[in-house]
């Protein structure tokens, strides 16, 4: 649900006023847009529903048009700034069985090797970072040696507002220069 309002800051009625709304990703427009008419210094709240049908990144965009009603065929337009979706207000920590990972893991049958150049000097450091920016949660919980290792792997898992899945599983280990590199 999205909410705007509009305030009619002059002294004139705004006439046929209407939010028109565009979107781009997985995101529909539940209904038209309707027209509405703003007393002078009167406020008007709008709702628009909006569907999302996924966790991809998407936009809001659009504008308000209006008629003053003391200029017959001057319309205006005020262009809305953009209104990222970002995925990660919709991806919560979670858990799962190793054999639940394990099986959804298979289904996805796909890889993404990354190169790592961080500045990060703790194997433990980077994980840390990594849950953070991904707002997911360490299934293999780390031995107290973990510390002091030179190599780790781990796997995490959040889901989604919608029911959707995400994994990641990190192996990363130290070089003799004490970088952090990926496996």
């Amino acid at each position: 649900l999205l909410e705007v309002s509009i305030v009619n800051q002059s002294n004139e009625t705004l006439q046929n006023v209407t939010l028109e709304l565009s979107t781009v990703g997985d995101l529909e427009l539940c209904e038209r847009p309707q027209v509405y008419t703003i007393k002078p210094l009167g406020t008007l709240h709008i709702k628009a529903n909006i569907k999302v049908s996924s966790t991809e990144h998407a936009v809001i965009f659009g504008n308000i048009v209006y008629d003053e009603s003391s200029s017959a065929n001057d319309t205006h337009i005020i262009i809305i700034n953009e209104i990222h979706i970002d995925i990660m207000g919709y991806i919560h920590p979670a858990t799962c069985t190793d054999s639940q990972f394990i099986n959804m893991w298979s289904e996805f049958e796909w890889e993404n090797k990354l190169v790592i150049d961080t500045k990060i000097s703790k194997l433990t450091d980077y994980l840390d970072h990594i849950i953070n920016v991904t707002n997911m949660k360490c299934l293999n919980p780390l031995g107290t040696d973990s510390e002091h290792c030179q190599f780790l792997s781990a796997s995490l898992y959040a889901k989604s507002t919608f029911g959707e899945d995400a994994l990641l599983n990190i192996s990363i280990h130290k070089t003799e220069k004490g970088k952090i590199r990926s496996e």
